[in-house]
This record gives C-alpha cells, sequence and structure tokens, in this order.
C-alpha cells in the first residue's frame, strides 16, 4: 500500500513498483485514517507511509497500523530535511521497518533511478522477509536492470547450507566495529541499551549504518542518549577515544588509520561499495588491518551483502566476527552473507549481542 497526500507522487511510486513483476500495489490512498480503513480490506505486506498528511499523519498512523496487523512492513517516507529525519527516527523507534528518502519535486522523483532501485529493494527485500516469516512463498521475479544489483536474500542464503562457525580470538578486542542497516537503527539502539545496563565497555565502538547525510547526524543524538556514552558523528581526523561511539556520516565512507601512537578516523568519498556510501566493508578492512586478533565486528540486520567480505578479512587476520540471527533480524541480508561465507564465530539474537561484547571487552 502506497500512502501520500499527493495523488502524484502515489501514482509515480506505484508505477515504479509495478514495473517490478513480483510487486503488486494493492491499494494507494491519501491520508493515515484512510490507509487504516484500507488495511480491513487488503492483504498487504508492505505499507510505504509518508511523514506529512492532513486528516490522519503517518507518525499518528503508525501505531494503529501497527496495532491492527503487528506483522506489517512499514518504509517511512519523506523529503530530506532535519525535522523528516527526526520524526523517521522517531517512527522506527515505534516500528517502522525502514525509511526512504524522497526527492524534493516530481520531476526528480519521476527521473530518480537510484530513488527507484531503493525503493523496489526495500519494498522487496521487507515483503519477502515478511513472507517467509509466515511461511508464505516470497515473489523473486527481478526487472532487468535489477538484475545489475545483487542482493542477497535469507531465502538464498538458506539454500547456500549450514553455517560453519569459527573460534573467537583469544585476544581482548581493542576495537569494536560495528555495520548495519536495514532494520538498524533499532538493532543499535537494543544493542547499545543493553550494554548500558551491562556495563559500558571500555573500547571505541565504531559504527558504519547505511544512511544519508541528515540522518546520520540525528542518529548520533539517539544513539548518545540511549547509550548513555558520548557518541558523535565521525569527523576526518577524530582521535579514537575509548569508551565513546563513533557513527559515519552519510555519503563518506569511514575507516580508522594509525597516526604516531593514536588511532583516527579518516573520511573519504571513495567509490559506492555494494551500491553504499558509507559502506561496511571499508570499515572492516581497515580495522583488520590494523587490529587483527584484537578485533571484534558485529553485523547486524540490513538488506544486502556489505559487511560480509569486509567481516571475511576480520576474521582471517585472527579477529572475531558475530552476525545477528534471522529470526531477530528485519532483513537476513548482510549478517546471513557473513554467516554463509564462514566468517562467523557466532549468530546470536539480538538480545544476546550485548552480552557476547560485554564478555569479549572484558577478557583477562
Amino acid at each position: 500500500m502506497v500512502v501520500d497526500d499527493s495523488a502524484v507522487v502515489r501514482g509515480l511510486e506505484t508505477r515504479m513498483l509495478e514495473g517490478d513483476p513480483s510487486i503488486r500495489v494493492v491499494a494507494s490512498v491519501g491520508n493515515g485514517q484512510m490507509a487504516l480503513q484500507a488495511l480491513d480490506r487488503h492483504e498487504i505486506d508492505v505499507i510505504v507511509l509518508d511523514i506529512e498528511m492532513p486528516i490522519m499523519d503517518g507518525l499518528t498512523a503508525l501505531p494503529q497500523l501497527l496495532k491492527k496487523k503487528p506483522d506489517v512492513k512499514v518504509i517511512m517516507a519523506s523529503t530530506l530535511t532535519l525535522k523528516n529525519a527526526e520524526v523517521s527516527l522517531k517512527a522506527m523507534q515505534m516500528g517502522a521497518s525502514e525509511y526512504i528518502s524522497k526527492p524534493t519535486t516530481s520531476r526528480e522523483l519521476s527521473s530518480g533511478a537510484d530513488f527507484r532501485r531503493e525503493l523496489v529493494d526495500k519494498v522487496k527485500a521487507l515483503g519477502g522477509a515478511r513472507r517467509r516469516a509466515l511461511g508464505r512463498r516470497a515473489p523473486t521475479a527481478r526487472t532487468p536492470d535489477q538484475e545489475r544489483k545483487p542482493l542477497v536474500t535469507a531465502l538464498s542464503q538458506r539454500q547456500a547450507g549450514p553455517v560453519t562457525l569459527r573460534q573467537p580470538s583469544s585476544d581482548r578486542p581493542d576495537i569494536i566495529a560495528i555495520g548495519s542497516s536495514t532494520g538498524g537503527p533499532q538493532a543499535l539502539f537494543s544493542v547499545f541499551g543493553d550494554l548500558r545496563k551491562l556495563g559500558w565497555p571500555s573500547q571505541p565502538i565504531i559504527v558504519t549504518q547505511h544512511m544519508p547525510a541528515t540522518f546520520t547526524t540525528i542518529l548520533a543524538g539517539h544513539v548518545e542518549r540511549v547509550a548513555g556514552v558520548a557518541a558523535k558523528e565521525a569527523q576526518d581526523g577524530d582521535v579514537v577515544k575509548g569508551g565513546q561511539i563513533y557513527i559515519a556520516p552519510g555519503d563518506y565512507h569511514m575507516v580508522i588509520e594509525s597516526r604516531g601512537v593514536e588511532k583516527v578516523l579518516r573520511l573519504n568519498q571513495g567509490p559506492p561499495e555494494n551500491f553504499c556510501r558509507p559502506a561496511v566493508d571499508p570499515m572492516f578492512r581497515s580495522v583488520a588491518k590494523l587490529y587483527g586478533r584484537r578485533a571484534l565486528a558485529v553485523v547486524l540486520t540490513g538488506m544486502g551483502a556489505d559487511g560480509s567480505k569486509g567481516g571475511m578479512v576480520i576474521a582471517e587476520s585472527g579477529g572475531t566476527v558475530i552476525a545477528q540471527d534471522e529470526a531477530s533480524s528485519v532483513v537476513w541480508g548482510m549478517p546471513g552473507a557473513t554467516a554463509q561465507i564462514g566468517a562467523c564465530s557466532a549468530v546470536l539474537p539480538l538480545t544476546d549481542i550485548a552480552a557476547y561484547i560485554h564478555r569479549s571487552a572484558n577478557k583477562r
């Protein structure tokens, strides 16, 4: 279901989605109240929900939609402003699965190949995840232009065979590196909230979450409130300090380097990797090079396979890699790919990840 007060936007998004043979738009409505009524009449896997609408806006409608159908996947859609970024992150804390940044004009929207690809991929990933959770067949047909973009799905991972786990490093880590994407903000809040209760590790934590720039600024503030420790959007040349959290800014890869006795963060706008910038793989590779056996990497929920190759580099350097399990992931793409490639020492429910980090961080 597409929910937007603009008939033009609804029409454009519907055509983009139905251009993929595995997607069918069963309802297109102009506000949250109409969306609630439509939810009673149709079987819906995914809702693309605008934030700013008359009568009932997206943030008001969200909890009511989830109350009616708790397993429905909701993608918040908004133009990229600080206010909308704040609202979108709040929506994800309330149960939305994802967000998407809408172009600011109808012309940009209709000609935006990147927006179309992101919209279609997120709807398919979330819809497929819901259908698999319900034991129903997930659509697999893809359009020719999407064939050029590999999308690792939970279905393909289950077909790839059992996961082989590695022995974790016996060394205490000096760095904790976390990668996440779809469903990542909620997962990060959960892990950091649990770590706060267990006792905050003395090691620095660096995070790459797939997000545009405005969102990562807001995310850092939310993380700091949840974690109860200093958290910031990284700046080029930041000296890495223990017990703090650094988040890669949108549109910049974040890597870590040595500068004398100090470790510093460097930002770059190198080519996107796995169709992402920031990407997890460059961060993980730099961690492997600098820390080797004294690295702990965590791959949380997300579509695609970013982090799997970098995770393997860390594992082959003697470090420890863990991944979120399928049952607790919004989309088991990134963690599933990392597990299936053979990089992991553990594949854990989200609720067990903080405890694993805590034990590792406090090894003697």
